[in-house]
């Protein structure tokens, strides 16, 4: 009887060990979360909602709540960090067609691998340019006809084009 008791805690032990070591927050489809008034950006430390234009956020596979940022510039600043690319599993941004610049809502999020992005326009963010985002291309056109800029897809989002905003 002792060999069996010894045998069931051992493979409970297993278990309970896999268990934890599961990264549970890896496939888990989350959204993003309301901007709080004394939320920090992640990167900066800036208080998110003093600034105008879209904000971002990410979610890690290892962090069970979202990382906050004070624009969508800071956002991919992050998450196009090596050391962060690999864990970061969502991305969300506001969606600006829907929401004013100076007070993006925060009921308007959008999956930002799939959102169209205007750079070089003329409305400046939490530090100056950052990208605007969109849900729809059609919105984003739309945008960089009347404030300039051109339109690009998350794919051509990279280090060098943050760098150069």
């Amino acid at each position: 009887m002792s060999t069996l008791k010894n045998l069931l805690s051992a493979t409970l032990l297993t278990l309970l060990i896999a268990a934890c070591s599961n990264d549970s927050n890896s496939d888990i489809a989350r959204q993003a979360v309301a901007i709080e008034s004394a939320d920090e950006c992640h990167l900066c430390g800036m208080l998110i909602t003093q600034f105008p234009g879209p904000k971002g956020e990410t979610y890690s596979k290892h962090a069970p709540s979202a990382q906050k940022f004070c624009s969508t510039r800071d956002m991919f600043a992050y998450y196009l960090q090596p050391e962060n690319m690999g864990h970061t599993n969502q991305l969300f941004v506001h969606d600006m067609a829907k929401s004013h610049w100076d007070r993006p809502d925060d009921s308007h999020f959008t999956d930002a691998k799939t959102a169209w992005y205007v750079i070089d326009h003329s409305q400046q963010g939490s530090m100056g340019a950052t990208l605007a985002s969109f849900s729809q291309r059609a919105h984003a056109d739309a945008f960089a006809v009347e404030f300039g800029g051109r339109v690009i897809d998350f794919a051509q989002i990279d280090t060098a084009l943050i760098l150069s905003l």
